[in-house]
């Protein structure tokens, strides 16, 4: 029915835990930076390589990042170059074999990472997962656990449910080389979209039922600030991927037919609403070999469950 956890690799009694890099990149973060840093260092996990890129903040986020100098493996201060360019520095620095980020107004859940370093310590062959979805209030309470997503590359470039939280995502160095070792720069918002889709060339993302991180929700979030401009940004880069992508003929004939009739005005809004929305949430739920199982906690270990 499932695979055993097969538990942490000992050396003189103790357990050794995978190393987690950790990064965050801030610019003016003075709100809830301090309540994110310390979602982050007061985890306790033992094996924890936190770097922390401050790029270009003019307000009080320097004294905050002073103030939690001592939990820090590296901190730099640059010149703003945007989200995914100060990511880049900060992974450019990391020497952990699991990675991952979090953005300066999110958080960690309590034992989040210890979640992360067991899961990928008890099966080898995973290499990327995500955790369920919860988000945040202003304040920091929890107000939201979502549903388990589960998704394949197949259903993800068609669209169905393509929001993967990154604040509860983590993944193997091996596969953050395998898929070029960067962010795309070139975006505001939507890195994270474009990663997505190349680690997806080389690996399953496996849903993990556990609490790892959450998305706060304020008003200033980037991905929040202007929707409609995000929302067309990510069909861009489907559509790229697309292109490049071997097979897949059906999805690709109906993209095309959904992008023609989007432009008759007095169909568009039945076709969406009717027939794309609808597709897509079957798409989604439809049982099939591509979906990974969930991995899950049963008694004391780690298990896949279909």
């Amino acid at each position: 029915m499932g695979q055993e956890y097969v538990g942490l690799p000992e050396v003189n009694g103790d357990r050794v835990w995978p190393r987690i890099t950790l990064v965050t990149a801030v610019y003016n973060g003075e709100n809830y930076l301090e309540e994110t840093i310390r979602s982050i260092v007061h985890q306790g996990y033992p094996n924890l390589e936190y770097i922390l890129v401050d790029d270009g903040s003019t307000d009080g986020t320097a004294e905050i990042i002073t103030k939690y100098e001592q939990h820090l493996a590296w901190r730099v201060k640059q010149p703003n170059q945007g989200l995914y360019g100060a990511l880049n520095a900060g992974f450019a620095r990391a020497t952990g074999e699991i990675l991952g980020w979090l953005n300066a107004n999110d958080k960690l859940h309590t034992n989040g990472l210890f979640v992360v370093g067991s899961v990928f310590a008890a099966f080898a062959e995973v290499e990327w997962i995500t955790g369920r979805p919860t988000v945040f209030n202003d304040e920091g309470m929890t107000v939201e656990v979502k549903e388990l997503p589960r998704w394949s590359r197949g259903r993800f470039l068609a669209g169905a449910n393509r929001h993967i939280q990154q604040e509860s995502t983590f993944w193997r160095r091996g596969l953050w080389e395998r898929a070029g070792g960067c962010m795309e720069t070139a975006y505001r918002a939507e890195g994270d979209f474009e990663l997505w889709l190349r680690f997806f060339r080389h690996a399953r993302l496996y849903p993990v039922d556990a609490l790892i991180g959450g998305w706060r929700f304020h008003p200033d979030s980037l991905s929040h600030g202007d929707v409609v401009r995000y929302d067309l940004n990510c069909e861009e880069i489907l559509e790229n991927e697309l292109r490049r992508t071997e097979g897949y003929a059906g999805l690709k004939i109906f993209r095309r037919m959904d992008r023609a009739l989007r432009r008759v005005p007095k169909v568009r809004g039945i076709w969406q609403r009717v027939v794309v929305n609808n597709l897509r949430r079957c798409f989604y739920r439809l049982p099939g070999p591509d979906r990974p199982p969930v991995i899950e906690y049963s008694g004391d270990k780690w298990i896949f469950r279909r």
